[in-house]
């Protein structure tokens, strides 16, 4: 989609993000669309329906005039990424502890196998995005899972089943914020989790992918942002969430310790590959020239976020959502409804919604426990979101009665 007549790719108002229009969206190449079909308006998986930021676009256009040969290291991109992390109190990350990826997940198998021996506990706290239980149990680990707890403004860590996950364990996978939760760490859950590291003498990935996308309106603060844990954490992250890309996929592991990396990278050598000359050019272009977009788009994204819950709050009292502090996620609990042993099913038949299923988010041993939760994505128009909670509604008290 092209900016609107007459509006300046840097006056980006609620006019651009909201003037979305469904069909034009379930272009062939959207899997985000076209998985369930024609008619669906689809909240599953996690990107977003808004137009690319115009000076990413105007990026990629002046490098396709170019030959698209083998890049160079993007120094330009390095130095850009030191700034920003610098903003989350990571100060000084070496040039040679930072390692480009294809995308973020296979940076979480990477740190697995190279952080780790096949038999090892490696700790996660479920509800968890799958790929983190997937990663573990698929390269021969163990998952020690540590439930969060649901409260009632928010979900929280259960400091107990956290503490005898951790006994015997080698790494902690963090995911900071949380999804399918929502959850920003606050300073003292960061101090807490940084000293149960210490005291297990646990190594740690920590997925930061979605750090730009927070509505708690304070700067972001790594879990690698005290100087205790830096040397043994491995951060990654990248920029599809924030700007809407992950079909230019790229991503990056980093550290303070380039000792660290460098065991990572002997493991996998040959194995992870590289991200393309245009995923460099668009993250370089996002973080140059792209913060009015993203600025916008947090902001679209925040009265999204207040309108599904003021919705469910009305409309829906009996579903239980805790307001997620980051994200464009909402874990919603669906099992007061007489189909909540098919909730993901009945809300694709009945509402022509397709959500993501709760048992996804959790290791098989935990996954009946999530059956009635669905992860459901709000980053679309506001007309499009009204119309899928619409659906939503009609359907669940229909069958309510």
């Amino acid at each position: 989609m092209s900016l609107p007549h007459g509006t300046s790719p840097d006056d980006l108002s609620d006019e651009f993000f909201g003037a979305l229009d469904a069909q034009s969206l379930a272009h062939p190449e959207s899997v985000k669309w076209q998985q369930y079909g024609e008619g669906v308006i689809p909240m599953w998986i996690a990107d977003m329906d808004f137009p690319v930021a115009p000076p990413i676009l105007r990026a990629l256009e002046d490098r396709l005039t170019h030959p698209l040969g083998y890049p160079t290291t993007d120094t330009r991109l390095i130095t850009g990424l030191q700034a920003k992390w610098k903003g989350q109190g990571l100060d000084e990350v070496p040039a040679d502890g930072i390692h480009f990826t294809p995308s973020v997940v296979p940076a979480l198998y990477a740190g697995i196998h190279g952080l780790t021996d096949p038999g090892d506990r490696v700790v996660t706290m479920t509800p968890i995005y799958h790929p983190f239980h997937l990663a573990i149990q698929e390269l021969g680990r163990e998952v020690a899972a540590a439930r969060l707890r649901e409260g009632e403004a928010r979900w929280e860590i259960d400091w107990d089943a956290l503490e005898q996950a951790a006994q015997g364990a080698k790494l902690l996978m963090l995911c900071h914020p949380h999804n399918p939760c929502g959850r920003v760490w606050d300073a003292e859950e960061l101090r807490r989790l940084r000293d149960l590291v210490l005291a297990h003498d646990l190594r740690v990935i920590s997925d930061e992918l979605h750090a730009d996308l927070s509505f708690t309106g304070g700067p972001f603060e790594s879990f690698a942002a005290d100087p205790r844990v830096r040397d043994r954490t491995l951060t990654v992250t990248g920029p599809c969430k924030a700007f809407n890309t992950a079909g230019l996929g790229i991503g990056v592991m980093f550290t303070h310790d380039p000792e660290l990396l460098a065991q990572v990278r002997r493991r996998v050598t040959g194995l992870g590959g590289h991200p393309s000359a245009l995923s460099f050019v668009m993250w370089r272009a996002a973080l140059e020239e792209g913060q009015p977009w993203l600025s916008g788009a947090v902001e679209y994204l925040r009265g999204n976020r207040d309108f599904l819950v003021s919705f469910l709050r009305e409309r829906l009292p009996w579903v239980r959502l805790t307001v997620p502090e980051a994200t464009y996620l909402a874990w919603l609990d669906l099992r007061g409804h007489p189909e909540a042993g098919r909730i993901q099913d009945f809300l694709l038949e009945e509402a022509r919604v397709a959500v993501h299923n709760g048992p996804t988010f959790a290791p098989d041993q935990q996954g009946a426990e999530y059956q009635g939760f669905v992860r459901l994505n709000f980053a679309t128009s506001r007309a499009l979101l009204t119309e899928a909670l619409e659906r939503l509604a009609r359907a669940l008290e229909t069958r309510r009665g």
